[in-house]
């Protein structure tokens, strides 16, 4: 009679039973006569490991694939990994810096050898997890977002959409990374309130000897990106100095006064200093306006 163990164990299952289903090639995937069903892995990163979600998430995706080769299908999951470069180029200046090498020190060939050579310890990793969960993917086509066919194909789409104008440039307003030297998607942002103080600071009205239109800001260090001032138009305080021009604190640059509903009748002065290049809301203002978008950083920050 056969004993039964009190507790399961692993370790004497799934991996004798995975490398069967490996030897017998029960995964792989051929287009042939019989309906297509396909899924192309959501790829994880290669900057970590598996968590929790990816595990829910995967084996969703391969209950989903079996189910389909238990009905005849021609059941194919496309397993891969993403470059995830933002990410991943911060990972390997950090495993750099810790050898004591930094990234200014090398050539761009360099440094991408040591990003590959991270790619394909960690991206490893990452597929023999999968394994271990079980997963029936068709190894033998697994994929990484940034090798030859996929960038070939990326370079390719994104040339043919420029050239049919669905893709062009403009200035825009970013989330921009001064570590990494470039722009973040919103996504990889955690915004946080902070507890800040208003500023006060006067604008001198053209043409005026002593004539000034004070304006309260959280940021007076962007006061050198300024390209207008903005009031309410339903505020009877300020609706005289529309059209006219003041005079930006410490680089003396005529900047126009202009009007936009936006602007708070009860925050502050009730007038707004506009800087295209630093706010969100101060960028649409722009857009309405036709106002030029100044600047005032450099890649990492510091004051131009």
């Amino acid at each position: 009679m056969m004993e039964i163990p009190s507790k399961y164990d692993p370790s004497a299952v799934e991996d004798k039973w995975y490398k069967y289903w490996m030897e017998q090639n029960f995964f792989h995937s051929e287009p042939d006569e019989r309906e297509p069903y396909t899924i192309v892995i959501p790829p994880p990163n290669v900057t970590g490991v598996l968590h929790m979600g990816h595990m829910l998430n995967n084996s969703i995706q391969d209950i989903l694939v079996r189910r389909a080769r238990m009905q005849g299908k021609n059941a194919c999951w496309v397993p891969g990994t993403d470059h995830a470069s933002i990410a991943t180029e911060a990972k390997v200046v950090d495993k750099l810096r810790k050898e004591g090498i930094s990234k200014d020190s090398l050539t761009r060939d360099e440094f991408l050898a040591h990003a590959w050579e991270w790619k394909d310890k960690h991206g490893e990793i990452i597929l023999e997890q999968l394994k271990k969960l079980g997963a029936s993917c068709d190894w033998e086509r697994t994929c990484f977002t940034m090798d030859k066919i996929r960038s070939e194909s990326v370079i390719k789409v994104f040339v043919d959409l420029y050239n049919k104008g669905y893709i062009y440039r403009g200035v825009r307003m970013v989330n921009w990374d001064p570590a990494a030297k470039t722009a973040l998607s919103d996504e990889e942002v955690n915004h946080k309130e902070e507890k800040s103080k208003l500023y006060y600071v006067r604008y001198k009205i053209e043409g005026t000897d002593d004539e000034y239109v004070t304006v309260a800001t959280t940021r007076p260090e962007t006061i050198l990106g300024d390209t207008a001032v903005c009031v309410n138009p339903n505020d009877d305080r300020f609706r005289h100095l529309v059209g006219k021009k003041v005079f930006v604190p410490l680089v003396n640059r005529l900047v126009p006064v202009i009007s936009d509903e936006y602007v708070d009748i009860e925050f502050g002065t009730g007038c707004l200093k506009i800087t295209p290049a630093h706010d969100i809301n101060d960028y649409e203002i722009g857009l309405r306006h036709n106002l030029e978008v100044i600047d005032t950083f450099n890649t990492d920050h510091s004051d131009a």
